[in-house]
């Protein structure tokens, strides 16, 4: 956490240095700051923060390549005449553990059309989900899930992927 403050705290120093408070230059700034950590990073950071940020720039982008593909799958599905879904209720088995990763998977899956999280056991040890496309098996469904948005959230939290 110090060093994401350092990290902000460089983006800041760039803007009052440039005298350009604008969203661009903190952009510029961040950029800069980042670089700065990724030469002295090594010295001074233990929890490899340089990693993680490409990690939450690669779960990003992952998010919105399944957030279109996902769009475009049940926009097409919708304007087909009839029915051509196989829904159900799913249930994931959790590798994730803390409330942010297990917050952060269900609000993914929520926000991706075509799937919804319903509800975590009390336990915390299963997600259980509705996905509009089981045709091709709950097992697919569940590999996808955790092969994908649970796995790129454990490298980001969590800074490597443990298996489970």
């Amino acid at each position: 956490m110090k060093i994401f403050l350092f990290h902000i705290i460089l983006a800041l120093i760039w803007t009052a240095v440039t005298a350009t408070f604008s969203f661009g230059n903190l952009l510029v700034g961040l950029v800069l700051g980042y670089l700065v950590l990724v030469v002295v990073g090594p010295a001074i950071d233990q929890s490899n923060y340089t990693r993680r940020v490409w990690k939450g720039i690669t779960l990003i982008l992952f998010f919105l390549k399944e957030l279109v593909v996902s769009s475009i799958r049940v926009a097409i599905d919708v304007m087909r005449p009839g029915f051509h879904m196989q829904s159900g209720v799913v249930d994931i088995p959790l590798t994730v553990t803390s409330d942010l990763e297990i917050t952060l998977l269900a609000n993914m899956i929520s926000l991706t059309p075509g799937t919804l999280s319903l509800e975590v056991s009390e336990d915390k040890k299963e997600l259980f989900i509705h996905a509009m496309y089981i045709d091709e098996g709950v097992e697919h469904v569940r590999e996808n899930i955790k092969n994908g948005m649970e796995r790129h959230i454990m490298e980001v939290t969590r800074g490597e992927v443990n298996s489970g």
